[in-house]
């Protein structure tokens, strides 16, 4: 009797868990509404955390870079070598897209738009406001 007891309990049990974890397992991820800004990193934090690590923190290309990579370049003189008007266009797009790999060789650099969408799940909108914010950010660091 008591054994009997015991199992109809534990059955029981089981089976409420596994109501329980495939109800809770079906719930959808909320989504942020497109547009907003509520959990976008600054252009500095996504800076430290991905990009200093090779361009260094103060982003002259002074960060570990281990062999067959060539150092990376400095960032604060982006506009100094694009004739004065920073290439907002062209970091997006290299950000977003990463550079033209050689024939052969590793790839120079992440291209953080994949990066971001696929590991962090993040929609076009959010994606659009990491590259825009370590755009901004870049720019805001130019030598004068």
């Amino acid at each position: 009797m008591v054994y009997r007891s015991i199992c109809n309990f534990a059955i029981t049990c089981a089976l409420v868990w596994s109501i329980a974890g495939y109800c809770f397992g079906q719930e959808e991820p909320t989504k942020k509404a497109p547009g907003t800004s509520l959990n976008t990193p600054s252009g500095a934090e996504l800076f430290n955390l991905h990009c200093a690590v090779c361009h260094g923190a103060d982003l002259k290309g002074s960060g570990p870079f281990p062999p067959p990579y060539r150092k990376p370049p400095d960032l604060t003189t982006l506009t100094w070598r694009h004739g004065g008007k920073f290439p907002s266009a062209y970091v997006s797009s290299v950000l977003r897209n990463g550079v033209k790999l050689p024939a052969h060789g590793p790839a120079e650099m992440p291209i953080w738009g994949a990066e971001f969408e696929t590991t962090q799940q993040l929609d076009k909108t959010q994606v659009a406001a990491r590259i825009r914010n370590l755009t901004d950010y870049i720019k805001s660091l130019q030598q004068k």
